[in-house]
């Protein structure tokens, strides 16, 4: 007899990552989820990347990985075909013939709390983190039904199992109180107490589950199938839509004010060296204490981090013309912007899902091995300072 423990098979391992980083959480153009690889394979060792590029394949198949989980999608544009003559075609096949699987988490994760900007946000020091652009919560509602006190625990119980009752990481979740129900029973009825035509007063319990509006047709389902009256009540309450904790980028707090130009440097010593460096556009002296990120491209979010409140944002890939019209108007509206490589604003993300990854694993008895790779997958291989810049 042995107690050696079994490993994670792949379908385990996607699980958990879907339930970290709901695949519905994605935009509608995006490609995430697992790519390549058989579900039912074993996974000892997962590498974490940003980029699924030739250096993290040769990486992974170097330290025999089964999985390589990456930020960015390789294959976000359709394709008709993998063949090994294209670049995205040789990655796939590499992985094929080494055995290793390739699972991917793009704009889900950037949404997820805690997600990528979450990861930015804590590296710089940020404290009380709220959405930039939330995204709305699930369209919920709340099923109410009065059961006799003795068939309480079975409807609730019922309700769960249908998917009612899940409040954020708890499960079950469910009211109850007590009162009396009051009825006639009609000439066709079959009551399970009372007596045709008579009146019957019943000690019930008032149950109450929240369920996600798209469960509620089984959640009901559920419910009628084993209450014990012939003609439940059940009452539905489409809940108000309201933000959810998830969307992207976040926007926090520096623990104490700090000049611009001091927290550019901070940003540099943060995140890994890339090519790029840390470009800024604003006031070096100015006071700062209000921040925006944004893992990733995020120019979009430019008004939202005016309209957080935010003395500077913190983002990449940052263009020419929506900056200059921001800059236009900074010493009225703000805020000053700190631009960093996209690659780096997104590897700090990487360490968080490797310890949720391996945490969830190991307790429930499958732990995998898991490796952040530290190879640069920055595209930029040098630069050349402009002849006369000068830096304020």
């Amino acid at each position: 007899m042995t107690n050696e423990l079994q490993p994670a098979t792949l379908a385990q391992v996607v699980d958990v990552l879907d339930r970290m980083y709901d695949p519905s959480w994605a935009r509608d153009w995006d490609a995430v989820g697992l790519v390549c690889g058989d579900p039912s394979a074993p996974v000892r060792r997962v590498l974490l990347a940003v980029d699924p590029v030739q250096t993290v394949v040769d990486e992974a198949l170097a330290w025999h990985a089964d999985l390589v989980i990456t930020h960015h999608p390789l294959l976000l544009k359709g394709v008709h075909g993998v063949p090994s003559t294209t670049a995205k075609g040789r990655i796939v096949h590499r992985l094929i013939r080494g055995g290793c699987g390739l699972y991917t988490a793009h704009t889900n994760a950037d949404a997820a709390a805690p997600g990528v900007s979450d990861a930015l946000a804590r590296v710089l020091g940020l404290t009380d983190l709220e959405p930039l652009s939330a995204d709305p919560g699930n369209p919920v509602d709340k099923i109410v039904t009065f059961v006799p006190a003795e068939a309480v625990e079975a409807v609730v119980d019922a309700m769960s199992k249908a998917g009612a009752g899940h409040v954020g990481e708890y499960a079950r979740c469910a009211f109850t109180a007590a009162g009396t129900g009051t009825f006639v029973p009609g000439a066709l009825a079959s009551p399970v107490v009372g007596r045709v035509g008579e009146r019957t007063d019943v000690v019930e319990q008032r149950v109450e589950m929240v369920s996600s509006r798209a469960l509620r047709g089984q959640v009901i389902a559920a419910l009628r199938a084993v209450h014990p009256y012939e003609q439940p009540a059940v009452d539905v309450y489409e809940l108000a839509a309201w933000s959810s904790p998830r969307g992207i980028g976040r926007v926090g707090s520096l623990a104490s004010p700090t000049t611009l130009r001091e927290f550019a440097m901070l940003v540099a010593e943060a995140l890994p060296a890339a090519v790029q460096g840390v470009r800024i556009a604003g006031d070096p002296s100015a006071e700062v204490s209000r921040v925006a990120v944004c893992g990733g491209s995020g120019d979009d979010l430019l008004d939202a981090a005016r309209a957080a409140g935010a003395d500077v944002f913190v983002t990449s890939d940052l263009r020419h013309h929506p900056v200059s019209e921001l800059r236009e108007e900074a010493d009225e509206f703000g805020p000053f912007l700190v631009d960093v490589a996209h690659w780096a604003s997104e590897w700090p993300w990487l360490a968080g899902v490797a310890n949720r990854l391996e945490g969830v694993l190991e307790a429930a008895g499958t732990p995998v091995e898991v490796h952040v790779s530290q190879r640069s997958t920055d595209p930029w291989s040098f630069r050349v300072p402009s002849p006369g810049s000068v830096v304020r």
